[in-house]
């Protein structure tokens, strides 16, 4: 059972070791610099984090929830996709915007094969499920979503369509990202009008595909 102070704890380890992935890198921080820093042990920090790669997973869950709670007020319900699809996104770069210093070395090691913070793997499960999650209430509050198998699985397409955001957010180096800002205002109208294609005979194979 978890008690005030080891939750202190815990919470302190977690912010010294995301405070040195921005400031010193993902594979420049280690596991005895991060005890350090947080004036603990190494064996103390080991009870709380069997190492580096469950400090990023504990990132990843952070992250998602801070999507959530700051996306969730954006979404309009009955407005149509496109632009429930787009806040959603923008709130993404917002919540993520604090760590875009580390996120290419950190996108180096979660593309490794066989990686554990690879958000694709089963380690991955839990905060995978939390993002295609936000994009199920997108969904389910927007208008022009098709029907059928293709609605059936827009939520982790949509969630797709992020990861692709996020990964041209990591190599982005213009100016806050802006180059991303514009992908993502063009990019989710440009998506919701594929698939309104699907009301029609003539577009619905397409947008099957």
């Amino acid at each position: 059972m978890s008690t005030p102070r080891s939750a202190a704890t815990r919470g302190l380890v977690v912010e010294t070791a995301l405070r040195l992935f921005r400031e010193e890198g993902y594979e420049a921080t280690t596991m005895r610099r991060i005890a350090s820093e947080a004036g603990l042990s190494p064996s103390n920090a080991y009870y709380y984090f069997s190492g580096k790669d469950e400090l990023v997973q504990e990132l990843y869950r952070r992250v998602q929830d801070e999507h959530r709670t700051l996306a969730a007020p954006r979404i309009e319900q009955g407005a149509p996709l496109a632009h429930n699809l787009t806040a959603v996104l923008h709130a993404g770069l917002d919540t993520m915007a604090p760590y875009h210093a580390f996120g290419s070395t950190m996108l180096a090691t979660a593309l490794r094969p066989g990686s554990p913070v690879n958000p694709f793997g089963e380690e991955s499960t839990t905060s995978r499920a939390a993002a295609t999650g936000l994009m199920e209430q997108v969904v389910r509050a927007s208008t022009g979503v098709p029907g059928g198998a293709t609605g059936e699985r827009l939520p982790h397409l949509l969630w797709l369509a992020h990861m692709g955001v996020t990964l041209h957010w990591v190599l982005d180096t213009s100016p806050a990202q802006s180059r991303t800002r514009t992908l993502v205002d063009g990019g989710a109208p440009l998506l919701a009008r594929v698939l309104r294609l699907s009301r029609l005979p003539v577009g619905r194979g397409l947008t099957d595909d």
